[in-house]
């Protein structure tokens, strides 16, 4: 689970008006929303007339990543249930990973709010308020299948390395669990330093895993040994005090479980539905 990671994992085309960040146009929300009005349905006052800003970090896949052009994944289609509601389209912004934490692209004015496979904590809650939670998560270890390791133990017992994503909750884990892992800027990264033989086995949220492992050449070549629970939870976060949209998330959330919709989004962009990943509704 994503927590603080210094630099972008890659720059996409479209800039907006504000220096530094760019726009990417990721979804196919309807709904009237362009009246010049920055109120949506429901008293929901937006950054922008007419569209729902969400800022995210590239790539996460499932969660959200660049395909044939469109952002698109499992936080991107729950979200855009959350602009239909409210009658405008969704806007993606890809930003630095590490305003997610302080919420400075919420408190600034530059995005209504962020998704982007966040895991919620404490800390993280002194800045920003989240959404009721929609995915458990765990971690899991995936490692070369030629070399023989059948746990997270094995990787120190036999001296190999480990790989993991920069300052994520994987890492952390890691390393109080006695580990110096080799990090990496993003998941994309990871997976290559694993394919390349940089490191021979690799800790990072468990439905990253499954998105790999849908591609043949990785699943014959790799395996997960452990698949950690440690208790973690993804949320979205909107700005302190932004109580009618969070409000509006929290109903879509429910809305989507209780209508098939969650369990639909899961098939599509993780896998077959895993009842157990799915908060229970508050």
């Amino acid at each position: 689970m994503k927590t603080l990671l210094g630099r972008r994992a890659r720059i996409l085309a479209a800039t907006t008006a504000t220096a530094g960040l760019l726009l990417v146009a990721g979804c196919t929300s309807s709904g009237s929303g362009g009246s010049g009005s920055k109120t949506a349905a429901g008293g929901v006052e937006l950054v922008k007339a007419g569209q729902l800003t969400t800022c995210t970090h590239l790539p996460y896949p499932p969660f959200q990543s660049e395909v044939n052009g469109k952002v698109q994944g499992f936080d991107v289609s729950l979200i855009d249930l959350v602009a239909k509601d409210l009658g405008v389209k969704q806007q993606i912004l890809d930003t630095p990973f590490e305003n997610f934490k302080t919420g400075a692209f919420l408190n600034s004015g530059q995005c209504d709010l962020a998704a982007a496979g966040m895991t919620i904590t404490a800390e993280r809650k002194k800045h920003v308020d989240f959404s009721d939670p929609y995915f458990n998560a765990t971690q899991a270890v995936l490692v070369d299948k030629k070399i023989g390791i059948t746990s997270l133990a094995d990787i120190k017992a036999n001296g190999r390395k480990l790989g993991s994503q920069a300052q994520t909750t994987g890492e952390d884990y890691a390393k109080k669990k006695g580990f110096d892992p080799i990090s990496f800027e993003s998941s994309d990264a990871l997976l290559n330093g694993l394919r390349t033989g940089q490191v021979q086995a690799v800790i990072i949220d468990y439905p990253v895993v499954q998105g790999w492992l849908k591609d043949k050449a990785n699943a014959d070549a790799f395996k997960v040994v452990d698949n950690l629970n440690t208790g973690e939870q993804y949320g979205f976060t909107v700005k302190k005090g932004n109580t009618k949209l969070l409000a509006a998330i929290n109903k879509a959330i429910k809305d989507a479980k209780a209508d098939g919709t969650y369990k639909k989004l899961y098939e599509k962009w993780i896998g077959p539905y895993d009842a157990a990943a799915s908060p229970a509704a508050s």
